[in-house]
C-alpha cells in the first residue's frame, strides 16, 4: 500500500511541475513553449523518467493538463501532445540502462524522437508547411532542452545522491 501511494504522490508532483513550469514559461517568454519552433523547459523534467517510473504517467498527465489549460491548445494537442509525453517517457524508462560512458543518450533522444513524429504531424495538419520542416523544429527544440537542461538536470541528480534518495 505504502509504494502504491508514493508513485501516485510522485507521479501527481511530476505532474503539477510539468504543467505549472510550462505556463510559467508561456507566462514569461509568449509562445516559447508552443507551435513548431519552442524550446518546452519543462520537457528537461523527462529525465525523472530515468529514475522513477511514476514519471511516465506524471509527465503524461502534466503534459494533458497543460494542454488541456492552455487558451490556444488546438483540440489534436490534447491527444496527440500526451501521447508523444507518454512514449517518449516510457522509452526512457526502458532505455535507463543502455548508457554510453555513464550517459543515457539514446534514451535522453527520445522526445525528440516522438515529439517530432506525432507533433510534427499535428502542425503539418493545423498549420501546414510540410511535415519533414516541423518535425525538424520539433526535434530540434526537444533535443536542445533535453542535451542541455536535461543532461544538467540529469547530472545534479546523479551528483548529489538525489535519484537513490528521493526515488529508492
Amino acid at each position: 500500500m505504502k509504494q502504491n501511494t508514493r508513485y501516485l504522490v510522485y507521479a501527481a508532483i511530476i505532474a503539477a511541475l510539468y504543467a505549472v513550469l510550462t505556463h510559467m514559461q508561456n507566462l514569461l517568454v509568449p509562445g516559447s513553449a508552443t507551435w513548431a519552433i519552442q524550446m518546452r523547459l519543462s520537457e528537461a523534467l523527462c529525465v525523472l523518467s530515468f529514475f522513477t517510473p511514476a514519471a511516465v504517467p506524471g509527465l503524461t498527465v502534466g503534459c494533458l493538463v497543460f494542454n488541456l489549460t492552455y487558451a490556444a491548445a488546438l483540440p489534436l494537442d490534447f491527444l496527440v501532445g500526451s501521447l508523444a509525453t507518454l512514449l517518449a517517457a516510457q522509452a526512457m524508462w526502458m532505455l535507463r540502462n543502455v548508457t554510453v560512458k555513464g550517459y543515457p543518450i539514446l534514451g535522453m533522444l527520445m522526445p525528440a524522437l516522438t515529439n517530432a513524429i506525432l507533433v510534427g504531424w499535428e502542425l503539418n495538419v493545423y498549420i501546414g508547411g510540410g511535415f519533414v520542416i516541423n518535425a525538424v523544429y520539433v526535434a530540434l527544440g526537444e533535443a536542445a532542452v533535453l542535451l542541455i537542461f536535461g543532461t544538467a538536470l540529469y547530472y545534479a541528480m546523479k551528483h548529489r545522491g538525489l535519484d537513490s534518495r528521493l526515488f529508492a
